[in-house]
């Protein structure tokens, strides 16, 4: 019997594979980035989440998400082969204050963070970034629009979040293959000049 067992072959790194990057994919309670990580995953993504229950109606506020029924508790985890040698790790952090302890280890090693933000809970975007900056990452804003009422221009976005100049904000459709990728490759371009 093969040693890999009953797993496919594209559930392994290629050979080839002599790098491999960590990013972060963040945001607050509630704004897409399970869905965006299992929307760009070449894997079935690892996901921690659990049932919502009466135990976090007082702690999660559900007013921008009313129909959310599960939460990640731990990290969502997927791969993504960006080339024969190169393999990007999408880690996906918890959004809830009470799993922030574990933002040190996941960000140890990160080369940066695309952040989530609902632009109908701008505000609860603030302690995210506080985090990000606190751990030295490099950001990119990614402005989920999965609610179409909530528009607004760059620039408003830009005030509102009090961003430096140089930080890229998009817009995107977690559930949007080609719009995630679109985001990421705005985070990673990003990277690649902050570096040069």
């Amino acid at each position: 019997m093969d040693s890999k067992g009953a797993l496919p072959d594209s559930a392994y790194v290629s050979e080839g594979v002599t790098t491999a990057a960590k990013i972060l994919v963040v945001g607050h309670f509630a704004v897409g980035k399970t869905t965006l990580i299992g929307t760009l995953s070449e894997i079935t993504p690892l996901r921690t989440e659990e049932k919502m229950t009466q135990a976090s109606l007082h702690v999660d506020d559900l007013a921008g998400a009313p129909d959310k029924r599960t939460t990640t508790v731990a990290l969502d985890f997927g791969r993504l082969t960006l080339s024969e040698e190169l393999v990007l790790y999408l880690f996906g952090t918890p959004g809830q204050q009470r799993f922030m302890q574990l933002w040190e280890d996941m960000s140890r090693g990160a080369l940066g963070a695309l952040l989530l933000v609902d632009p109908a809970r701008l505000a609860e975007s603030f302690p995210v970034i506080d985090l990000v900056e606190k751990y030295g990452l490099e950001y990119a804003i990614a402005v989920n629009n999965f609610d179409k009422e909530h528009r607004y221009q760059e620039d408003e976005i830009r005030e509102a979040l009090d961003l430096f100049p140089h930080t890229p904000v998009v817009y995107c459709d977690a559930r949007d293959e080609g719009s995630s990728a679109q985001a990421l490759i705005s985070l990673v371009q990003h990277l690649l000049t902050h570096a040069a």
